[in-house]
């Protein structure tokens, strides 16, 4: 410290000592919640608040100097600091992130450490920052005196925007999870620009009502009467701390504005139209506005054609940022290729991994229709007496074209028997539906399935859908740490985007969610903290097999738990530690304990479509299963056997249907490809039996129970009984290394010659040379062909 003070840096306002800057990622074992070991910065230098541009890690001097220095790097990237420094007390070892040094790191003795005026006019340099940029980017945080700050990548995001604007960038991304404080980073931005007299006028976008007013009356609070609502509409809010705010408008009854404001909050539907008289913006001049937030701006914001769009367009002088949780890259949309790059981004799996959002457990549940399809008796009729039009209905149609009331009433049951599983039957449900219809017959099914409950108080369970008013009247309640009810609500779109839903312990899929971005932001329902409730982790039950996205490498933040109980078994995750992640049972030294239950007791179609209504149609669950997230990022699946054997045994009826299928296909890959369509994808099943068995052992093995054979195993088979003596040495060479290639990779496409153009083929010769050894290439697939019937001659 002494060291730090001769170099001119101030102890109160200049350095923090010991910044713990993460929570603690949160691990979950059952019931059983803790924490692991927050990260703690030695030291961080700031030139002032909020603007750190250095951090020391510091040992005892029974310590090298340059100790400290990994682990300083990786709190660096982190905290976006470019000047990181090691110490043992008897001097400093600096490395400079900048790329300007000549050397990337330097001793340093303890006269010698450099002074707040030196690593700032580094850090310009480094950020391309000119002068007249300076005030703008020294500009204060908001802060209220009560202690709140800003996290640390809330202030990594606030400072890369600034930055960005500062150098005159117009158009600016950001993308944060869902979860973390888009908004109040948002605020945040705006302050500082505004304040130092960069932006004089902003408008603010979202397309929910409830955005707009909840941020006008938290996050946006300090604007005071600089801001008003582009909107006719008198609101009275209540704040959390249960003080009441009228909403200031900037439209009166005949929809003229005013002026006069510095602030505008507008829902973008309430500007805009299909009608000219509905474009309220084009009574701002092109100019009027010097900045434009637009929240969420995944959702079309970004699209040529889209209503966001000629806003945008309309005042396409101001700087515009878009604040996302979902960069959209589609071939129709692209926000990316309309703000650039994002300036910063704080991902879902960071925030888990931090211990700022809540991880989450996946249970999935295969019903048999879903899987098998339904198709209709000759000439069944529904329930309004009309024949059933005759084809394969399956999961796309159910509930928007045809609808099976059994499915209906087994998902409401499977829901109800979670809650009550759990021990807590008012844990805050939201139940994802196809459409409003759905969400209706969802609501009456949940009703009947909890009558009890709802005989107590029929707001138990509500719809709350964009047609349904009394619904809607009750979002505030829904989203209320503090209202008990609603508990569970049915919903199609609504809630899927920018709803604060804290307390939110439980998400349900019962439709297909075809979009990335969409998805993304459902899981983002949940991810929320609520330390108050003690709601540390969410569950999300699966019935339509959504949740393949998690496959896709666009998503970035997989559940902590997969579960798939067996037929008998219940839709609760086991408790055992030992099936929920691969940390250790029982929480470490650097762990603490948040909640240990043991201790304490506690699109719509609107009618445009004729829906086709089936009564009396039989379904089942075939399979259910949790899966869990490793401290790695990785799924962990505990048992995929139950419902791979049960899928099968549809498939082949028995185990002689199934080899004289195997061995009458010429190329056994398109088998396998055709279970991977239908969703039996081997892959993950061959991690947890065995990678080194063949497609055709995995399923003898788990779905007949027959002794598998490992891939080596069978091709030493083929070896000894030296099936290729009637081939010259040239041609047994091949069939010797294709069959080695099957050893130790499971190639199952053997004959297809493209395998002869990577080695060890290649060595050999040409793939021209190598056919011909066989006669040409009807030649060589006869060989492979015959290779591979030796290769299962003893199955069955």
């Amino acid at each position: 410290m002494p060291a730090l003070t001769r170099a001119g840096w101030d102890v109160i306002s200049q350095i923090r000592e010991e910044l713990y800057f993460t929570k603690g990622r949160i691990i979950v074992r059952g019931k059983l919640v803790s924490r692991g070991k927050a990260k703690k910065a030695d030291f961080v230098l700031y030139i002032k608040q909020n603007i750190p541009v250095a951090l020391i890690e510091a040992k005892d001097n029974n310590h090298a100097v340059g100790d400290g220095m990994q682990q300083g790097l990786e709190y660096a990237e982190a905290l976006g600091v470019p000047f990181v420094f090691s110490s043992n007390g008897d001097g400093f070892i600096l490395h400079d992130r900048t790329g300007a040094a000549t050397a990337i790191e330097t001793n340093l003795g303890l006269d010698a450490f450099p002074s707040p005026a030196d690593l700032w006019a580094r850090y310009c340099a480094w950020k391309g920052l000119p002068p007249e940029a300076e005030k703008i980017v020294l500009q204060d945080f908001f802060d209220d005196g009560s202690g709140k700050a800003p996290r640390y990548y809330q202030v990594a995001a606030v400072n890369a925007a600034i930055e960005a604007i500062a150098k005159g960038q117009n158009r600016v991304l950001l993308v944060m999870a869902t979860g973390t404080g888009k908004t109040y980073t948002a605020f945040q931005i705006i302050w500082r620009l505004w304040k130092s007299g960069r932006k004089k006028r902003i408008l603010f976008l979202a397309d929910r009502n409830v955005l707009i007013d909840q941020t006008m009356a938290n996050d946006f609070r300090p604007f005071g009467p600089a801001m008003a609502k582009l909107s006719t509409s008198a609101k009275t809010i209540e704040r959390p701390d249960g003080a009441t705010v009228d909403l200031p408008l900037a439209l009166d009854k005949k929809r003229r504005i005013d002026t006069a404001f510095e602030i505008y909050l507008g829902l973008y539907q309430a500007i805009t139209g299909p009608e000219d008289r509905d474009k309220i913006f084009r009574e701002f001049s092109p100019g009027f506005f010097d900045l434009i937030v637009i929240d969420e701006c995944h959702r079309g914001s970004a699209a040529a054609d889209s209503a966001w769009r000629e806003i945008l367009d309309h005042f396409s002088s101001a700087t515009q940022i878009g604040l996302t949780a979902t960069p959209k890259e589609t071939e129709y949309a692209s926000n990316i290729h309309y703000f650039g790059e994002p300036v910063y981004s704080y991902t879902l799996k960071q925030g888990i991994s931090d211990g700022f959002l809540a991880p989450y457990k996946v249970i999935k549940v295969h019903i048999d229709r879903d899987i098998e399809g339904y198709r209709p008796e000759k000439g069944q009729l529904d329930r309004e007496g009309e024949e059933i039009e005759d084809r394969i209905y399956n999961t796309k149609d159910f509930d928007r074209n045809l609808v099976l009331d059994d499915r209906t009433k087994l998902v409401a049951a499977k829901v109800t028997e979670f809650l009550k599983e759990s021990g807590d039957r008012f844990q805050k449900t939201i139940v994802f539906c196809v459409d409003q219809e759905h969400a209706a017959r969802m609501r009456q099914a949940l009703i009947n399935e909890n009558a009890d409950l709802c005989a107590d108080n029929p707001r138990y369970v509500m719809r709350i859908t964009g047609s349904d008013k009394e619904g809607q009247d009750q979002l505030g309640n829904f989203i209320d740490p503090e209202s008990k009810y609603p508990v569970i609500v049915t919903t199609s779109r609504l809630l899927s985007t920018g709803v604060d839903a804290q307390t939110c312990r439980l998400i349900v899929l019962d439709r297909a969610v075809g979009s990335m971005t969409e998805f993304k932001q459902i899981v983002g329902r949940g991810t929320r903290v609520h330390e108050d409730t003690k709601k540390f982790y969410f569950t999300l039950i699966d019935f339509r097999g959504a949740t393949s996205h998690f496959a896709d490498p666009d998503f970035d933040g997989e559940p902590v738990q997969i579960y798939q109980p067996g037929e008998n078994d219940p839709i609760t995750p086991p408790d055992d530690a030992s099936s929920t992640t691969d940390a250790p049972t029982q929480p470490g030294p650097d762990e603490s304990t948040i909640d240990d239950p043991t201790s304490v007791t506690f699109p719509d179609k609107k009618g445009k479509q004729k829906k086709i209504y089936v009564d009396g149609v039989d379904v089942l669950i075939v399979a259910e299963r949790v899966e869990y997230l490793d401290e790695n990022g990785k799924l962990v699946t505990e048992s995929l056997r139950d419902f791979t054997k049960a899928a099968l045994k549809k498939r082949f009826a028995s185990l002689d249907d199934f080899l004289k299928r195997w061995k009458s296909t010429e190329r056994k890959q398109a088998i396998i490809d055709e279970l991977a369509e239908e969703g039996l994808s081997l892959d993950p099943l061959a991690d947890e039996v065995g990678k080194n068995l063949d497609p055709f052992d995995l399923i003898c093995h788990v779905a007949f129970g027959q002794k598998p054979l490992t891939r080596r195993e069978r091709a030493e088979k083929v070896k000894k009984r030296d099936v290729f003596t009637k081939y010259g040495p040239q041609a047994r060479a091949v069939l010797d290394a294709l069959l080695a290639k099957y050893a130790d990779e499971g190639v199952l496409s053997l004959d297809d010659t493209n395998v002869l153009k990577i080695p060890p083929f290649t060595a050999m010769g040409s793939v021209v040379q190598l056919v011909r050894e066989f006669g040409g290439k009807p030649g060589f697939e006869k060989a492979v062909h015959e290779l591979q019937d030796a290769l299962y001659q003893e199955a069955g």
